[in-house]
């Protein structure tokens, strides 16, 4: 059941967006009871995910990202 610390950053990215299943969370809550570099980077984590959250950020639809691609392409 011990995981690294590249697959505890996984999933606790994962965790972030609702995409890590219970028994990931449950290897990733034991991780970080050893690990305090990797429970560092969870609370962070948890942390820049909570204030993305309050800041009501926005991101551009995929029609305006390729339009963007192609006007770009269009001064380069």
């Amino acid at each position: 059941m011990k995981i690294s610390c590249e697959e505890a950053s996984n999933i606790c990215n994962r965790s972030q967006y609702k995409e890590a299943g219970s028994w990931e969370l449950f290897k990733l809550r034991v991780h970080i009871l050893m690990c305090r570099t990797c429970a560092k980077f969870t609370k962070q984590n948890t942390m820049l995910t909570s204030l993305c959250d309050r800041a009501n950020l926005n991101t551009l639809s995929e029609s305006d990202k390729e339009s963007m691609r192609k006007d770009l392409k269009k001064h380069l």
